[in-house]
């Protein structure tokens, strides 16, 4: 069952085309990647659904109702993003706030919840991800994937129904690359979250993605199940 569908998305920048007639439906409970060049509106997709950017046409159906993307009001922006969790490529972070701050702050400023509610939920978002023994650990004193990480289990608490990720292995060490992968996996598999997320590196994408998506000048050319995908296709797409 579809949870997102994006029909006909047109955005461009100072007369620039960066999305032309993009379609995309991501099921309800799959891990769905994006693939691309840089330049090929990868990014600007995900910021159009989330509504960081408005998309000059277009519409969006999500939990079944229709939202046209260049007129829709604050009100309905803000119910949406209720159940969308957006995990920046820079994460975000407050670098003056404990990992356990960051993950609770969003509870207790906004939602107005009990400090040691907060605590016990943001405890079991950070162990979702990996992080529950670095609860007390300031983010300069983090790798950039325990950053991700982090970032990740902040996007939880808000118990989302679907996670965007803007390329989750950016800037991260080799390494540390399976452990973003298995949080993702792991939190895919608690509560079946849906998962968008715009990637680069194609190893990572093989293992923990559902479907793959490829751009190009603005559109996705190519839109298959990972486990029916070869390596070499999809490098190929990627290069031609």
């Amino acid at each position: 069952m579809a949870l997102l569908e994006v029909k006909d998305i047109h955005k461009s920048f100072s007369g620039v085309t960066i999305l032309n007639g993009v379609d995309i439906t991501v099921d309800r409970g799959d891990v769905i990647a994006i693939l691309g060049p840089s330049g090929s509106g990868k990014t600007t997709l995900l910021r159009c659904i989330n509504f960081l950017e408005t998309a000059d046409s277009g519409t969006m159906r999500f939990g079944g109702k229709t939202y046209e993307l260049a007129h829709t009001d604050k009100r309905e922006i803000a119910e949406l993003r209720k159940h969308t969790g957006f995990v920046f490529q820079n994460y975000n972070l407050f670098a003056n706030k404990t990992a356990l701050q960051n993950v609770t702050l969003g509870l207790t400023s906004a939602r107005k919840m009990a400090r040691d509610k907060a605590e016990v939920i943001g405890m079991e978002m950070l162990k979702r991800v990996g992080m529950e023994s670095r609860a007390s650990y300031y983010p300069s004193q983090l790798s950039g994937g325990q950053q991700q990480q982090l970032a990740i289990a902040r996007a939880l608490v808000q118990d989302p129904k679907i996670l965007i990720l803007d390329e989750p292995t950016e800037g991260i060490q080799p390494s540390i690359i399976n452990d973003i992968g298995r949080a993702i996996r792991k939190i895919n598999e608690w509560k079946g979250i849906t998962v968008l997320l715009v990637e680069q590196y194609l190893d990572f994408v093989m293992e923990n993605s559902h479907y793959i998506n490829i751009m190009e000048k603005g559109n996705i050319i190519f839109h298959k199940e990972t486990s029916l995908c070869e390596k070499a296709e999809v490098q190929k797409l990627m290069t031609d």
